[in-house]
């Protein structure tokens, strides 16, 4: 392939939610750690996350969200490579400092000419320019001119729709924690814009189970590859 081999790792409610509710004061990863019931086996999503790809694709709206813009105290540096997507843009120059300090290296992938990490010099900071949005572009530059064989998805709805829709993902690596949130305003796994017409059936995503392991405390892990 020309790009990176892709999994869809993310943490979501049995009704398919990562949220809480549909603004920016409830968040799954604050929320769900107070929640008897859940808190108890909310921390093995957090430990397989750590054995995902050294490279992981986000997006600067959810960096907004866990507040990195915000953020001074700074978590224990990691070993991932952290690809952020970030055309608004959502991260401003604290934000970028914070994860810079964060993860081994950032790459920050925009077409906005005014992105502040434009006028930023630091040593694992790296600016991925693009004259218009293209997914399938940026992941042939990642295989191509990074080196980037494997890629971890931990964007939210509406990103993960257009990986969808592309036919971008390869693996989805989904843990289910034992919890009902409801809402047609929260954000559930994949959003996005729906298809309207049977002639667009092709831009579902089949899957084929690969691995089921039902882990403590009623939460599982499905482990899915995209067959078409």
């Amino acid at each position: 392939m020309k790009r990176p081999t892709t999994t869809l790792f993310m943490l979501m409610s049995v009704d398919g939610k990562i949220s809480s509710g549909a603004n920016d004061v409830l968040d799954a990863d604050k929320d769900w750690p107070t929640i008897p019931g859940v808190k108890e086996g909310v921390y093995q999503y957090y430990e397989i996350e750590k054995t995902t790809d050294l490279w992981s694709l986000n997006t600067g709206r959810v960096m907004e969200k866990i507040g990195v813009n915000h953020k001074t105290d700074v978590q224990k540096k990691i070993s991932c490579n952290f690809v952020i997507i970030d055309n608004k843009p959502h991260l401003t120059q604290n934000g970028i400092d914070y994860i810079c300090k964060w993860v081994n290296s950032l790459y920050i992938v925009t077409h906005n000419t005014e992105h502040p990490a434009i006028n930023m010099q630091r040593d694992n900071l790296k600016l991925i320019k693009q004259d218009r949005f293209d997914l399938t572009g940026l992941l042939e530059i990642l295989k191509e001119k990074y080196q980037v064989e494997r890629l971890t998805i931990q964007s939210g709805g509406t990103m993960n729709c257009e990986f969808l829709r592309k036919k971008l993902f390869d693996y989805v690596d989904i843990v289910i924690a034992p919890l009902l949130v409801g809402g047609k305003d929260t954000p559930t796994l994949i959003d996005g814009e729906a298809i309207n017409t049977h002639d667009q059936l092709n831009k579902l995503g089949v899957l084929k189970l690969k691995d089921l392991k039902i882990l403590e405390n009623s939460y599982v892990r499905l482990t899915y590859q995209v067959i078409g």
